[in-house]
């Protein structure tokens, strides 16, 4: 089995972010700054907030993390819309309040939304952006290959289906309305599975020698898991991402290459 490391990429990507951050510093006096609005204790949105935290340290971009009550949050995203200080914003989901989260994402100044997931977003949302950059690195070539996304939601599988269909790949997309999710994986060369569905791709779903990305996390008895059962990393003959350090750590480098991006951005708007 070849294993997709993201954590040995992510290594040179952030390499490459400090020294592009101690620029903007040194050279144009711009402190990139990342705001987090949150407004759920759900314990996967706390692991990934301390990783951001962590990482915006590592290389010099400060981040905040802004916890409004739900009657409270529009404000709070305008006043991060309207604080020059400020260069990335993302709304972290799940929000408590489910409903709201089509007027929150919409409402992130598109020129700040580093997540990509207002209708005016300019930037490619993170994890699809990560899992471009994973396959890219591991020489996986998407041309002619028979794709398919398991999962459709707004923050991996919708717009990772955009951005290779785009691409001009072929890219089938299954969700809960697919009759038979099971013989759509099986024809599959890469699968790219991002649902938050425990044990979802079982080993007898994948082909020889397919390439298999889980993009999902999920918590299960206090532990933050993916989409792919356990006997799939019995196989030998697929490519497949770890347990752990696959798609996660370069969803972070994506998010902060997005951060650096927009605070370069900046000094154009100014």
């Amino acid at each position: 089995m070849k294993i997709l490391s993201g954590t040995e990429l992510a290594g040179f990507i952030k390499e490459r972010q400090a020294k592009q951050v101690r620029a903007l510093r040194q050279a144009d006096k711009i402190i990139p700054k990342l705001v987090i609005i949150k407004t759920t204790d759900n314990p996967v949105i706390g692991t990934y907030v301390k990783m951001k935290r962590r990482y915006g340290d590592d290389i010099l971009v400060e981040v905040e993390v802004r916890e409004p009550s739900n009657s409270d949050l529009f404000e709070t995203i305008k006043n991060a819309n309207d604080d020059v200080s400020v260069h990335g914003i993302i709304i972290q989901l799940p929000l408590a309040s489910i409903d709201q989260t089509e007027e929150a994402v919409n409402l992130v100044d598109p020129l700040k939304d580093v997540d990509g997931l207002g209708v005016r977003a300019t930037l490619t949302p993170a994890t699809p952006m990560a899992i471009d950059w994973l396959l890219a690195g591991y020489s996986v070539d998407l041309g002619g290959k028979h794709i398919v996304v398991v999962g459709n939601g707004r923050l991996v599988g919708a717009p990772l289906a955009k951005l290779w269909r785009d691409a001009g790949n072929h890219v089938v997309v299954c969700d809960s309305a697919t009759a038979d999710i099971a013989t759509e994986v099986s024809k599959a060369d890469i699968i790219v599975s991002a649902t938050g569905s425990p044990g979802l791709i079982t080993q007898g779903m994948v082909r020889n020698g397919a390439v298999v990305v889980d993009a999902a996390t999920s918590a299960e008895n206090g532990a933050i898991v993916g989409d792919v059962a356990d006997d799939v990393y019995a196989r030998d003959d697929i490519t497949l991402t770890p347990r752990k350090g696959g798609v996660g750590p370069l969803t972070v480098c994506a998010l902060f290459d997005n951060v650096i991006r927009a605070a370069r951005d900046s000094i154009a708007v100014t």
